[in-house]
């Protein structure tokens, strides 16, 4: 599983920082949280990155690293502010010039309908857009995933949401081959869940899986001032992506923005007991973000400050190890 941070600034964009875009790629399947402006740019500048890199890595070489956005399936918005929706013009155009025929889902709170289909887009482009209307707790069902939104403090229609990987049990061959089943057919049963007979005898699933392993999970805040809802929804995640906008420093005169600060920030990830915090929507006016990540850094260990094209690959369970490249 990999995150890539596409876009980490806020509302407005600078030479360092675009707008906010966070892709995580899953199972060979790409999810868009939030679209703003230049998003579709920022794909391809990565791209060509991650290619550069691999060349420059033995191990990789002549690897194509390439994110093929035709491949987004899932668009999810947190809320309509334009540096958070600027960019579905250009995707939905440009997947439309390349004669996409998949459908692409775009989900979030109420009013998307009319905001998407009010885009200066062809009309013939809409061919393959599908639009949901989501509210908290209705859950995107994947096979191996789910995406619950959850509602933050920014506007009215504003959502959170959760990625998290279904929990899934271990295949203990060595309980199997003592209870003297043979490997082939009836394996695959039992691993799917499904109890099978046996020399007159009922195999159970119990009896050859693991206790249930929790799936990796990723929180994103989208815009959001602290809130109580974000740690019920990000309790013990391994990755919490939250509105970091400002430092503390300037609290009184952003009090009334809707938006966090790094210590924040911090103190939420450290109230929901997440593993690791990353902080998002710099403010354009923290040239040097290490501001931000001392502070978040002196209340919760596991601060990062997200800059664009961040990449952060978080290892299959029960291992679960963060990597950030």
């Amino acid at each position: 599983m990999k995150i890539i941070f596409l876009g980490s600034g806020g509302s407005v964009p600078t030479k360092d920082r675009g707008l906010p875009a966070v892709l995580v790629e899953y199972l060979n399947e790409l999810f868009l949280f939030d679209c703003g402006e230049g998003t579709l740019r920022q794909i391809m500048i990565c791209s060509s990155k991650r290619n550069k890199r691999n060349e420059k890595s033995k191990e990789n070489r002549g690897k194509n690293d390439k994110i093929n956005f035709m491949n987004i399936n899932k668009i999810l918005i947190t809320h309509f502010h334009a540096d958070h929706i600027a960019g579905l013009i250009g995707i939905i155009n440009t997947m439309n010039f390349l004669d996409r025929r998949s459908n692409l889902e775009i989900y979030g709170g109420a009013g998307i309908r009319s905001i998407i289909k009010n885009l200066p887009v062809p009309k013939d482009a809409m061919r393959f857009v599908k639009i949901y209307e989501i509210s908290e707790g209705q859950v995107v069902e994947g096979r191996r995933y789910k995406i619950i939104p959850f509602k933050t403090q920014h506007t009215a229609e504003s959502l959170g949401f959760v990625f998290e990987e279904k929990e899934k049990r271990k295949f203990l061959k060595e309980k199997a081959v003592a209870l003297g089943i043979p490997e082939g057919k009836l394996y695959s049963g039992l691993q799917r869940g499904e109890s099978i007979n046996f020399n007159g005898r009922t195999i159970n699933p119990d009896d050859v899986l693991s206790e249930p392993i929790k799936g990796r999970k990723i929180v994103y805040t989208g815009d959001t001032t602290p809130c109580e809802n974000t740690v019920k929804f990000a309790e013990r995640c391994d990755i919490l992506i939250h509105d970091s906008t400002y430092s503390n420093i300037d609290i009184d005169k952003i009090s009334d923005h809707g938006h966090s600060t790094a210590l924040q920030a911090a103190e939420t990830a450290k109230k929901a007991n997440a593993k690791s915090l990353f902080l998002i929507h710099i403010s354009q006016r923290y040239a040097d973000s290490k501001i931000l990540e001392d502070e978040a850094g002196k209340v919760f260990g596991n601060s990062y400050v997200v800059r664009d094209f961040t990449n952060v690959q978080i290892s299959a369970p029960p291992e679960k190890k963060i990597l950030i490249v």
